[in-house]
């Protein structure tokens, strides 16, 4: 399950090859919203709730459930994920939460805290004062940002891959702004107060947590959070950033396939 929320699943496309290898049946689905699927301009759509829903809907057609099910979710997408395990986790056969912390206050803080106090104090202050106006439509904005934060804790290759250059083309700004906010530097939309920290024991199936050393989101809670599910595992690009599936993608896959395999019986 892609992040944004409205990106695409273009940006997740490096699983193929690697699932493939596997012989994995696995599934990218653009969520309602984005590029590739409707886009319906009613507001009330867009919440956890109802993508909750639009998730058991994709897993009762592709006739998936527990004996066989794993639920991968990145950023937007792992919140997308807590929520359906919190709800749907009789389906699941394991979970994996890809570079997403299960409370976006801390989120927030953790970029206002730790991150933001890495930028270049001019740069940060320039953010703040076009934050300030919300002048997000300002080409300076993104111009900032892509250098000093997305560079840095988004994604660090050097060239960005095609598939997420394509993701963020084909973004639906809309309702990434109305749910996120203006950009992946804190967050500030309809998702700033959630947070489900406090029921992470209530799950119970095998869970991967995935944390990387220059993410946005923190990796040690990322490692606390796989230990307050009940059946948790950490995994650690020391490499990557918020998509380590690309700027440390050996440590990832490989963990990402060893976890399954783990789960499902199977010998690496």
């Amino acid at each position: 399950m892609h992040g944004g929320p409205a990106m695409t699943h273009e940006y997740m496309e490096c699983f193929e090859t690697f699932f493939q290898r596997q012989e994995f049946e696995f599934y990218e689905y653009d969520q309602l919203g984005s590029y590739y699927s409707d886009q319906p301009t009613d507001s009330s759509l867009w919440t956890t709730e109802r993508f909750v829903e639009e998730v058991e809907q994709v897993r009762r057609a592709i006739g998936a459930d527990s004996t066989n099910f794993f639920v991968l979710g990145s950023s937007w997408g792992g919140i997308l994920a807590m929520e359906y395990a919190l709800k749907y986790q009789n389906n699941i056969k394991g979970l994996l939460i890809s570079n997403m912390m299960a409370s976006a206050p801390d989120y927030g803080k953790y970029a206002d805290d730790v991150l933001a106090k890495q930028m270049k104090p001019e740069i940060l202050a320039e953010i703040k004062s076009l934050e300030a106006k919300k002048d997000f439509a300002s080409p300076r904005y993104m111009e900032l940002l892509l250098p000093n934060y997305y560079h840095e804790h988004i994604c660090r290759l050097k060239d960005w891959p095609d598939g997420l250059n394509r993701s963020m083309k084909h973004v639906n700004g809309e309702i990434y702004t109305m749910m996120q906010g203006p950009s992946e530097f804190g967050i500030s939309g309809r998702l700033a107060k959630w947070d489900v920290k406090n029921r992470l024991h209530e799950i119970t199936v095998p869970t991967l947590m995935i944390g990387a050393k220059y993410d946005t989101m923190d990796p040690k809670a990322m490692e606390e959070q796989s230990k307050l599910v009940k059946n948790g595992l950490y995994l650690y690009c020391p490499n990557g950033s918020h998509l380590s599936m690309w700027d440390d993608q050996q440590v990832y896959m490989n963990g990402v396939i060893g976890f399954i395999k783990g789960v499902s019986g199977a010998t690496q």
